[in-house]
């Protein structure tokens, strides 16, 4: 029986011979995605600022960090053996609000991918909204103490002729950001898909690297 189509995302992962075989391939956001705009503070002498522009004075994050400057080297080449650590950026349709970077190797028979996403909110109320709607569509899975202002992680198992992959993925609200973190594997020699456990700890390890870089600004 013809399998039914996949999404265009669940497609790129859990295809990656023809990941890898193509070059140049370019990633379409979610046309869905917010881009909210932002409006900055009043600058008129003797003004008193409204409380919208206030809020937006307060912002923790006006804009998203560079994806690919999120992971350490020693953290790409742990958990995507033979990937390039460069990375590779994803389309976005407003960088200042959306970006992503994925990372991607088949080492032997071993494939992994990894991918971090970062989305700037209006505020912190926007971002915990959408953290809930995040986590509300994954159900299964339970919170990761210690990350961010608060963070979930959920790990799930597909099988494609007989092909399994296991994903996980990690979602973090940190003031009006969220960072999400999707890590997976396969073993085409076996078929079988890496343990919970490592996949898990795989993203997670991800989200900490995500969450520090946007804490700090670092520039691997």
């Amino acid at each position: 029986m013809r399998p039914l189509p996949l999404p265009l995302t669940l497609t790129a992962r859990l295809l990656p011979v023809v990941i890898l075989a193509v070059t140049g391939w370019a990633w379409t956001s979610d046309p869905g995605a917010s881009s909210a705009e932002r409006t900055d503070a009043s600058s008129g002498s003797g003004a008193t600022p409204s409380a919208s522009a206030t809020a937006v004075a307060v912002q923790t994050y006006r804009t998203s960090p560079a994806p690919c400057d999120s992971m350490s080297d020693k953290t790409i080449k742990s958990l995507v053996p033979g990937a390039k650590t460069a990375g590779k950026e994803l389309a976005s349709t407003d960088k200042s609000v959306r970006r992503t970077c994925a990372w991607n190797a088949l080492k032997g028979y071993d494939y992994r991918w990894l991918d971090v996403t970062f989305e700037i909110k209006d505020d912190d109320a926007a971002a915990q909204k959408a953290y809930k709607q995040r986590i509300a569509e994954k159900s299964g899975g339970g919170a990761v103490p210690g990350l961010g202002d608060t963070a979930y992680s959920v790990v799930n198992l597909t099988t494609e002729d007989k092909q399994e992959t296991r994903e996980g993925v990690v979602i973090v609200s940190a003031s009006n950001a969220l960072v999400v973190v999707t890590y997976n594997g396969s073993d085409f020699e076996t078929k079988k898909a890496p343990s919970t456990d490592e996949i898990n700890k795989g993203a997670i390890k991800a989200a900490k690297d995500a969450v520090a870089a946007l804490e700090d600004g670092r520039q691997n």
